[in-house]
């Protein structure tokens, strides 16, 4: 018993430290609707440039299936623009059915459900095109639930 002891202690904290997401510079929504994604990015403003309080406003958007771009069936109309080099944490919940946020060349899937928020840290290196998608069967169009990230150095 006080071998398991020795291994759970470390073990429990090893875990911990790798969910936790140090200092992340911006935080995105992502909830998985049917057939859809709806992204909220937290925009920070000055209300007086030289003296007054911050506020935080939203800008949201939806994320559609765009059938006529290429690659087929993995574009999309609107895409999302990180930046590369920055610590980026993406908070995932859906509105009506289980749904599974992949992109699987940036190693990233996390699933979306209904009354969960759960959270991914994405760290890249590299400017590019990541495309994924919904990788749960969450209904007869789940295949067409496109995700793509466009991490560029510009912004």
């Amino acid at each position: 018993m006080l071998i398991l002891i020795s291994i759970a202690i470390p073990s429990f904290v090893l875990l911990y430290s790798m969910e936790e997401i140090v200092d992340p510079k911006i935080t995105i929504k992502a909830i998985g609707r049917q057939w859809y994604w709806t992204y909220e990015y937290p925009l920070v403003t000055r209300e007086n440039f030289v003296a007054g309080p911050y506020q935080m406003k939203k800008m949201i958007f939806d994320s559609y299936l765009d059938a006529e771009a290429s690659p087929k069936l993995l574009s999309v109309d609107k895409d999302i623009f990180v930046p590369i080099k920055t610590q980026i944490r993406v908070l995932v919940t859906a509105s009506d059915v289980l749904h599974s946020w992949a992109v699987p060349s940036l190693g990233l899937k996390i699933d979306a459900c209904p009354g969960r928020l759960n959270q991914i840290g994405m760290y890249i290196s590299r400017p590019g095109i990541f495309h994924g998608q919904c990788s749960e069967l969450c209904g007869e169009n789940h295949g067409f639930m496109p995700i793509v990230v466009r991490a560029t150095d510009d912004i």
